[in-house]
């Protein structure tokens, strides 16, 4: 009888099902019924039949139910080894979510009635405590796969990105009807697809959609994993963001689709480097119980190898993880249609048995080559908890990946921090990482924030970490933001500190949309956001990471900047160039109209960088405190069409300025100019 493909699979007669665990000695699928809500609800509320699965094949313990349909709530039970020292934790007592459950229903409300063991997780006793009515359980779903509209098909030069939660980004927004705030149809109202497209975004890239569930240390503070980067089963939309519970998968098809129609693009924002269980302390929900050693990378004596810093980390090198991932993102291309994938911590994926990085590993090399994975956009966070797998640059050419570099770079420029060199490098495109590979400008992936650290107001408005209100002792979170606070940490009434933070704020948007490469702006930044400087709101389910939506002036005023820088960049071909510079099409200068030299490439001093690209855009940025004179380049005049100092970009003086006219630059300014 056929083994494939894992999951539960409903057919005219019942129900297939099939599960991979090398180590177990029995498997039962358990099938419940009772209360329309199956956690949260005591285990004598709840029927449960049993069957064990009597087929094993390949690792894989399989079977045909007769009469299960879709709508069934099940779970997995295993019976086997429990040897902690060696990973094994198989445990009857607790009800396993399926790896590969198209959905799933219910959270955890018991972390006593999660965890597996008793007493001390290696030298205890198995808990006997059963986990039915305290987890999370999957349902079977029909197949979903079914002929997709056409997708946009934006070209890598043409994308600009914009990093979105599914929740926060509509849970305050006035038009959504309340009803739909917070959830995948409020991310598919017209009014916020009309704020997309204002502000020129061709593709939203999501923060996690995969059913996920609170980490142990969360649950047992009662706190939630907000962002969603704790993956419990890689095939179901996370039903916390239905509008009707139960209808995650329809509503999720439903925001692809309507967002394909307005031709913006869908990337997945995906964790395939850990799951939600945490370390061997962690609960019992899924993959520990099932197989431990298949599904996790193992240190010694039993305990996690942990490159994540989650506490556990998926093996890369393990053919049942390279295929629950594999399978995974082409379900989600083929029963969605989204667009692509960025995924999280990229550089667990290069590393085998959590050993050396290889961009040619299995897992990474699966994924390139797969035929439907191929075909969308693969974005790698390229760097993990260590200091060893910081690998920008170091991935394959399938690959485009988030540049730290050039976070950095930005960062430090406009806080007046080194030289200008390594920003040169980033504004044009990073050959010195891409280039050799083979790869285009486009791989580089251009951030300034992101969903973890400070968004673009608080970059300028703090020059320390508060997160407090996460429960941690403001442990939690880098202590290297690279910002500044303009003379005051945080909110203040002062007016001129203020204007300082907007125009230092708008320069770096400019920065960032006028580089060559994938800008990518965090969701809000263009509405002026703030989280009170928390740096790390992972855990924050309230108004620190929901976007506000109430209009100000100086929300009106950085949305506006931005629609026209984004509009600027999209007119012009030479600013989204699908191809890196060659020698004498990018010119650097000296504010003073002379070439740079070799000694101004190492002063580290300088604060001002003048580009002409291609002989037709010129590029001014100043980041001192105070203004500077600048000597126009060239031999040709040319017209001024962009200006950060102004609130909203728009030249003070729009009238055409000849070859070796000084212009003024105010401080922490960018301006461009078109040649005539």
């Amino acid at each position: 009888m056929p083994v494939f493909p894992l999951g539960a699979h409903p057919d005219d007669h019942g129900t297939r099902f099939a599960v991979a665990s090398t180590s177990a000695e029995a498997v039962e699928v358990c099938l419940v019924d009772g209360p329309e809500s199956s956690s949260g609800t005591s285990d004598r509320e709840l029927t449960e039949r049993r069957v064990e699965l009597t087929e094993h094949t390949f690792g894989v313990w399989h079977g045909h139910i007769p009469g299960v349909r879709a709508g069934q709530r099940y779970g997995f039970r295993v019976h086997g080894p429990y040897r902690p020292f060696q990973g094994l934790r198989a445990n009857p007592h607790k009800i396993l979510v399926d790896p590969y459950a198209r959905q799933v229903e219910g959270v955890v409300t018991d972390v006593v009635a999660a965890r597996g063991w008793y007493g001390d997780p290696m030298s205890g006793t198995p808990s006997t405590v059963d986990s039915l009515g305290s987890v999370p359980l999957s349902v079977v779903t029909g197949n979903g796969e079914r002929a997709r509209p056409p997708r946009p098909d934006v070209p890598w030069s043409d994308t600009v990105i914009s990093e979105i939660h599914v929740k926060g980004w509509t849970r305050n927004h006035p038009e959504v009807p309340e009803a739909h705030r917070g959830t995948y149809l409020g991310l598919a109202h017209p009014a916020v697809i009309a704020h997309l497209q204002r502000t020129g975004i061709t593709a939203v890239e999501l923060l996690p959609v995969q059913a996920s569930a609170a980490e142990p240390p969360l649950l047992e503070r009662g706190a939630s994993n907000y962002w969603g980067y704790a993956t419990l089963a890689f095939l179901a939309p996370h039903p916390g963001y239905a509008a009707v519970p139960g209808n995650e998968a329809a509503e999720f098809r439903y925001l692809v689709d309507t967002l394909h129609a307005a031709g913006i693009e869908v990337i997945l924002d995906v964790v395939p480097n850990h799951t939600c269980e945490g370390g061997v302390g962690g609960t019992t929900l899924s993959y520990r119980g099932l197989d431990a050693p298949a599904y996790y990378s193992l240190g010694g004596s039993g305990h996690d190898a942990d490159i994540t810093g989650t506490g556990n980390t998926l093996d890369a090198g393990s053919p049942t993880v390279i295929r629950l991932i594999c399978d995974s993102l082409r379900h989600w291309v083929r029963t969605y249609g989204v667009d692509g994938f960025r995924i999280d911590l990229a550089s667990v994926l290069g590393r085998p048995h959590s050993g050396p990085f290889s961009a040619e590993s299995a897992m990474l090399t699966a994924i390139a080559q797969d035929p439907t994975l191929s075909a969308c956009k693969l974005i790698a966070e390229p760097w993990d908890a260590t200091g060893e797998g910081y690998r920008v640059g170091g991935f394959g050419v399938a690959w485009s990946e988030w540049n730290g570099r050039y976070r950095d770079a930005v960062r430090d420029f406009w806080r007046g921090h080194g030289g200008v060199g390594e920003l040169a490098s980033r504004l044009t495109g990073s050959s010195d990482i891409y280039a050799a590979s083979g790869r285009r400008p486009w791989a580089s992936v251009n951030f300034v924030t992101a969903h973890d650290g400070f968004t673009l107001r608080d970059l300028v408005s703090y020059e320390h970490k508060h997160n407090e209100g996460n429960g941690e002792q403001n442990r939690d979170g880098t202590d290297d933001n690279r910002s500044q606070n303009h003379g005051a940490e945080g909110e203040t009434a002062d007016a001129g500190i203020r204007a300082a933070r907007r125009a230092t704020a708008r320069a770096m948007m400019a920065t960032l949309l006028l580089s060559i490469g994938t800008p990518m702006i965090t969701g809000g930044d263009e509405r002026w956001r703030t989280q009170g400087g928390n740096n790390n709101a992972y855990c924050r389910d309230d108004g620190t990471s929901w976007v506000d939506w109430t209009a100000t002036d100086e929300t009106a005023a950085m949305e506006a900047f931005t629609a026209k820088v984004t509009a600027l960049r999209r007119e012009s071909p030479v600013l989204h160039r699908d191809q890196f510079y060659v020698d004498g099409e990018v010119l650097w200068w000296d504010p003073s109209g002379r070439p740079m030299n070799d000694g101004d490439w190492h002063d580290g001093g300088r604060r001002t960088l003048v580009v002409l690209l291609a002989d037709y855009w010129l590029l001014l940025l100043h980041s001192g405190d105070e203004p500077v004179d600048c000597v126009l380049p060239g031999d040709h005049g040319f017209e001024p069409v962009l200006d950060s100092a102004a609130e909203d970009g728009e030249p003070v003086d729009p009238a055409p300025l000849e070859a070796g006219a000084t212009v003024v630059l105010p401080p922490r300014s960018v301006r461009l100019l078109r040649s005539r």
